[in-house]
């Protein structure tokens, strides 16, 4: 039977995979590693997207821009670095004219993926937003050592090989901001009742009982 909490398995998440990540060819092991914690992907594309949509997706949340300034500035004092400017808009205004280049740069792939704490989950697999301090067993902290100091000396965004939502509410912000509805395909997969359901039911082959003094039928 269904778990009660089965509507926490219909949860869902954006995930972009950027340039960097596409011409490195690790498209397939990113995919493996959500795969393998049992999510399920409901939607996928490449495309390369417009300066304007990237700016709309950063920016789908009004908070953003000040919210990032403000945590920019403070990453750069607590580093013991000037930032460049005090003002947390200013800041922003950098740091999205970096990120558009970075991901009109070449060919993206957005995806869709659901399951039981979607969201959690795909962050802790893909790990921090700067490589180089982020964990090791993390997409980021396997593939790639880019940092915020590198990133700053060449005057570009970090190369972290993939974008992903930071709640729940604002993966379905953004997954309305890349995906029509029908663009994402709603299944079963066989696996989900050994994830969901209650019970794990019909995973054992059931032998038909003898009963003694009686022939089979020809």
């Amino acid at each position: 039977m269904p778990h009660p909490s089965s509507n926490l398995s219909k949860e869902r998440t954006l995930i972009i995979i950027k340039p960097d990540a596409v011409q490195r060819n690790l498209i397939g092991e990113i995919i493996k590693r959500y795969e393998q914690a049992g999510l399920k992907l409901i939607a996928i594309k490449m495309m390369v997207p417009s300066a304007k949509h990237v700016e709309t997706h950063y920016t789908l949340d009004p908070n953003w821009r000040k919210v990032t300034g403000e945590k920019t500035i403070k990453s750069y004092k607590d580093k013991g670095i000037k930032p460049h400017s005090e003002d947390p808009y200013e800041i922003t205004a950098i740091i999205l004219e970096k990120l558009k280049d970075y991901f009109i740069s070449g060919p993206i792939i957005p995806m869709v993926w659901q399951g039981a704490h979607a969201v959690k989950i795909v962050r802790k697999l893909t790990g921090g937003t700067e490589p180089l301090t982020t964990d090791v067993g993390t997409i980021r902290g396997d593939f790639v050592h880019d940092s915020y100091q590198m990133a700053d000396t060449d005057k570009r965004a970090v190369r972290n090989l993939a974008h992903a939502s930071g709640s729940v509410e604002e993966a379905e912000m953004e997954i309305k901001h890349w995906f029509r509805p029908e663009e994402i395909v709603n299944y079963r997969l066989i696996q989900e009742s050994i994830l969901y359901d209650t019970d794990l039911e019909g995973i054992l082959e059931t032998k038909e009982k003898k009963v003694p003094g009686k022939k089979k039928k020809n």
